[in-house]
């Protein structure tokens, strides 16, 4: 027998919540036929000052669950799924916005294998989201379709399915509206199998306690910070790349002027050089960061995680950070050469204004190739340390 937990979360809903939660007791017929056999009504309510306790509590099928003081909609949320029996549990809002016809089709997609099941706002069902609402959740979806390489349509989304036993891979979750846009990012990079449905939207009975700016801000600061957690080469690797390849724009740029003709940098050649150096310096220095960050971040993971910049090793024999050391030495090796050669060309007489940009040059390999030097000796050390301490480990095993 397969049970579906439902957990509404409710702070001041008593404009709605009776009509929501009625609405979800019907659905019970309509979950047998997709094999779901036991349906349990959980309402979490989060210290309302309104007649939210009274109504629930008056309909039958409703198992309510009260907090003395707000804890917020995340909190709401866990306390609900900590109280729940059955071995899939789905969550929705109170405030009548989410379809909770569409609870079947989604725990059809978990019975067929899926592990997380969103139902999507922004997958073309009819929607009555207001814009700003939807330029955020755009915004935020393909944000995390890009951090996290797999394609999601609504990171946010208040209406979901999932198999019991993804809780521990997926928390801790935090207490606020931002529970959404964290559980959707960590189940990303802890290689849950995640599904979308297209459902509709509506609009919400009462007053929204969504903030358009506080709440968004909330939400990228959550996303950014939990892929840190998992991958910072994405971010840190994804910026870096970044600013060596608006170095070599402008480095083309410059090849392309002094090829029509033009010798002299004048003020913004000389903006456009140092930006270039300084742009080439931190994106080498913020790859470097993300690499040994993520080998930092494994020692925590006791299980596989998504990681990676690109999905798949840059060299397929050896790790990245491997190359780093040869990489260093190579820079170093480069910029004091041509700083030799420059003094040695200034102390023969060439004008120091012909010669200040090979000498600023130099200064930038060298001082690339020390960083690249440090990052190896740290990961190396890193590494070391974890292979003595899964051999101590394996030899401990065998005593």
């Amino acid at each position: 027998m397969t049970t579906l937990s439902v957990v509404i979360p409710a702070y001041n809903e008593e404009d709605g919540i009776a009509e929501i939660a009625r609405r979800v007791l019907a659905i019970r017929a309509d979950l047998a036929k997709v094999g779901v056999d036991g349906l349990e009504l959980i309402v979490v309510d989060d210290g309302s000052k309104d007649r939210t306790v009274e109504i629930a509590r008056a309909i039958e099928g409703v198992r309510l669950i009260q907090h003395e003081h707000n804890k917020g909609y995340g909190g709401a949320l866990k306390t609900g799924f900590a109280a729940s029996q059955g071995e899939l549990i789905g969550f929705l809002d109170a405030d009548g916005t989410y379809p909770p016809e569409h609870f079947p089709q989604l725990c059809t997609e978990v019975l067929q294998g899926a592990e997380l099941v969103i139902g999507s706002r922004m997958a073309g069902a009819e929607s009555q989201m207001p814009l700003t609402r939807r330029v955020g959740n755009f915004f935020f979806a393909n944000l995390l379709s890009l951090i996290g390489r797999q394609r999601v349509t609504d990171s946010a989304s208040g209406m979901r399915v999932f198999r019991r036993e993804i809780m521990e891979r997926v928390y801790p979750l935090p207490d606020g509206l931002n529970l959404t846009p964290v559980m959707s990012t960590r189940a990303i990079h802890e290689r849950i199998i995640i599904k979308e449905v297209p459902i509709p939207y509506s609009e919400r009975l009462g007053r929204s306690k969504l903030s358009v700016v506080g709440d968004g801000t909330l939400f990228l600061q959550s996303m950014v910070w939990t892929v840190l957690t998992y991958n910072p080469v994405r971010i840190f690797g994804l910026l870096g790349v970044g600013g060596v390849g608006l170095a070599g724009l402008i480095l083309l740029g410059l090849v392309v002027a002094r090829l029509s003709g033009i010798t002299e940098l004048g003020a913004w050649g000389v903006a456009a050089v140092f930006t270039a150096l300084v742009a080439a310096v931190v994106g080498v220095s913020l790859f470097a960061l993300g690499v040994t960050f993520n080998y930092t971040v494994t020692i925590f993971h006791k299980r596989p995680v998504r990681q990676g910049l690109l999905g798949k090793p840059i060299f397929k024999k050896t790790p990245l950070n491997h190359h780093f050391g040869w990489m260093g030495v190579l820079s170093v090796a480069v910029g004091l050469v041509t700083a030799v050669a420059s003094l040695a060309l200034g102390i023969g007489g060439e004008e120091i204004e012909r010669l200040w940009l090979w000498l600023l040059g130099s200064a930038m390999a060298t001082l690339v190739g020390i960083q690249l030097i440090i990052y190896w000796i740290l990961l190396r050390v890193l590494e070391e340390l974890g292979r003595r301490e899964l051999l101590t480990q394996k030899d401990l095993r065998a005593l």
